[in-house]
């Protein structure tokens, strides 16, 4: 007689609460085999993007494109049997189904024959690239309202003689009662859903492309994603969370380079009080430092009185943010940044000011809200448009739900599948050892010290407005976007100061943390992935942040294959230091490749000519076997479920836990 096993009260407390979930031997068995099942499939295809940089239209491309996977597998199976025009338009059909469907109705003679046509390519290429995933996956995918139809076309097939008509007579009656355009938009989302199983966006989706909004519109539509943040992503955080100096730095970030269209239209945040405050405080008093940088069709069409009204504007809240920013400082000896302190070093007779130990003549030092003697207090004036228009920030509905869906998808960095992904960097010395930060009176470095920055980032935005714990953790927020080495900025410092007043570029100077010179180095590489319990040849640390400078022969790929930089120059002001667009990474069950883009076109080019993003593929990792789902974290979570499975069928045997017919 088999001796039954014994179990602690903790297990029949949970295994009970899993009978009610499987209450017979049959649900659990089956269960187990469903789980079995998919742990032999193909691990999915991932799909990596970072620093897009508010460039909406290049990031929608790159994201309906799958960085290339739709137009391969396009090209798969159609190379031999339609020509490549027609796989082009097939491929803008895919990534822009409306858009492009309107455009070329005028231009077909007969369109029920070309909806016939089109339908049986689609389908036939969603059922290509649907295939690595289980029938309860793909039917969850599909839309409500074509769910069932779409899942008949999808497993009949076509070819087989005796559901030939039957195919046919659905394709027909899609078309006779009008639903084609609706069915073909929907199809085309099923395969573009099914191209990539996940997405990670490794940072910095905000800043000097125009609609960052638009982005954080169509992730929060997306099936699967996760996002490690970015300095900029950070910035806006904190000026969602209501912190002052935070709304003062993306406002002057956001006028100096005239990029107010996220602002204004994106999240309907007024800027009258900026606009009335510094046309009154300013009116009489140089602000030519603080000329707003105009490009393109801008350059031409804005008024000189626009000119000056946005320079007045730039300075006003860049005086602002000087002194928000020396309060933080101030109030926070252990960031170790008193060096920056810099608006009580200012010799106003001598028009000057002495950092490190050189003293830079200053362009301009005529501040009236300034006083010499309490620098870093805001008047009256300045205390009551930061308020409000820190108030616009909390209040705009559209940020918040964006805010609140970074902080839930988001996080400094993650392990995903054998990869450690983090925007910025791991904070070293010159001699690789993790820098040390002390917080809270405790002595924090490497792991423990994101970690640290995680939570105390989440602090900013969930603990209750007004409370101390709030205020700190929108402080440090800040350090996340400028202190000292941070792992989100990876820098000495941030030379806003120098650049709007010392004409001197060598004052400009922002120091790199040595990582950024020591990631070459394969054996850091691997320190740090062991630091994040990572080892293995199939391990790497993927990031981006600092623009990878194609142009001049520098590779995305550091550390001997351990280390990929993904930041190629999506945003447009980027591109002629990279000499390209942007750098994605595409990892799936075969391989590990990089794909390097070129400057996208635009939208309206794009559909109208079917023109694709110009790319390059470097395959630089092949796996030696076709990675299955059992090999990969969703597998081991798969695995646990099974072992609890496989013990709640003992406890069923064995009588511990009874069967509920």
């Amino acid at each position: 007689m088999n001796q039954h096993r014994s179990y602690t009260q903790e297990e029949l407390r949970y295994l009970t609460m899993l009978s009610r979930m499987y209450p017979t031997v049959r649900a659990a068995g089956t269960e187990i085999i469903n789980l079995q099942a998919i742990m032999n499939l193909p691990k999915g295809c991932e799909h990596f993007i970072s620093d897009v940089h508010g460039e909406h239209e290049a990031f929608l491309h790159i994201l309906n494109s799958c960085s290339g996977v739709v137009r391969e597998r396009i090209d798969l199976l159609f190379a031999d049997s339609i020509p490549r025009s027609e796989r082009e338009q097939l491929a803008t059909l895919i990534y822009y189904p409306e858009e492009k469907l309107e455009q070329l109705k005028p231009q077909i003679r007969d369109l029920d024959e070309w909806y016939r046509i089109t339908l049986h390519r689609l389908i036939a290429l969603a059922r290509l690239v649907s295939e690595r995933y289980t029938r309860s996956k793909v039917r969850k995918a599909l839309p409500k309202d074509f769910a069932y139809i779409l899942e008949e076309l999808l497993y009949t097939h076509g070819e087989e003689v005796d559901k030939k008509d039957y195919f046919e007579n659905i394709i027909s009656t899609i078309i006779e009662i009008g639903q084609a355009p609706d069915f073909i938009a929907a199809v085309c989302e099923l395969i573009k859903w099914a191209a990539v199983d996940h997405l990670h966006l490794v940072g910095d989706i905000f800043d000097r492309g125009p609609r960052a909004d638009v982005i954080m519109d169509s992730l929060l539509k997306h099936h699967s994603v996760d996002i490690q943040w970015g300095n900029h992503d950070i910035l806006w955080m904190g000026a969602a969370s209501g912190s002052r100096t935070l709304v003062a730095t993306v406002l002057a970030n956001s006028i100096h380079y005239n990029n107010l269209e996220v602002v204004e239209t994106g999240y309907g945040i007024s800027l009258r009080p900026l606009s009335v405050f510094a046309n009154e405080a300013y009116k009489r008093h140089d602000v030519s430092r603080f000329a707003v940088k105009l490009t393109g069709d801008d350059a031409e069409s804005v008024t000189e009185k626009e000119r000056l009204l946005s320079a007045r504007m730039h300075k006003a809240i860049t005086v602002i943010l000087f002194k928000l920013e020396g309060q933080k400082i101030l109030r926070h000896p252990e960031y170790g940044m008193e060096d920056r302190l810099l608006l009580d070093k200012i010799d106003y007779e001598n028009k000057c000011v002495t950092i490190g130990g050189v003293t830079y003549p200053l362009e301009d030092t005529d501040f009236p809200t300034v006083d010499p003697a309490d620098p870093y207090t805001l008047t009256p004036e300045e205390n009551a448009v930061i308020d409000q228009l820190t108030a616009s920030f909390r209040h705009s509905e559209k940020l918040q739900r964006h805010v609140r869906f970074l902080y839930s998808k988001g996080s400094i960095y993650k392990i995903y599948n054998g990869n450690l992904l983090f925007h910025g960097c791991i904070p070293m010395d010159e001699k690789g050892e993790f820098l040390s930060f002390c917080l809270d009176g405790v002595e924090r470095r490497g792991k423990a010290f994101l970690d640290y920055c995680d939570v105390a980032a989440r602090q900013a935005y969930y603990y209750k407005p007004s409370t101390a714990a709030r205020e700190l953790g929108m402080d440090f927020l800040w350090f996340l976007w400028a202190g000292r080495n941070s792992p989100i900025f990876g820098r000495d410092r941030m030379t806003t100061f120098e650049r709007r007043l010392i004409a001197d570029e060598s004052a400009w100077s922002e120091p790199k943390n040595a990582y950024y010179t020591l990631y070459e180095d394969p054996e850091v590489c691997d320190r740090i992935l062991k630091e994040f319990g990572l080892e293995g040849p199939h391990c790497h640390i993927i990031n981006g942040h600092v623009p990878v400078k194609a142009r001049k022969g520098e590779s995305p790929i550091k550390g001997g294959g351990k280390l990929i930089v993904i930041d190629g120059g999506f945003c447009k002001a980027y591109q002629p230091t990279s000499g390209i667009a942007g750098y994605t990474l595409i990892y799936n069950s075969r391989s590990l490749r990089i794909v390097a883009h070129q400057p996208f076109v635009g939208r309206e080019r794009a559909i109208r000519e079917n023109y694709d993003i110009s790319s390059s593929t470097n395959l630089f990792e092949r796996m030696e076997d076709r990675q299955k789902i059992r090999e990969t974290d969703i597998g081991q979570n798969l695995q646990k479920r099974i072992d609890d499975l496989m013990l709640l069928l003992a406890a069923y045997r064995d009588g511990a836990v009874k069967e509920d017919h």
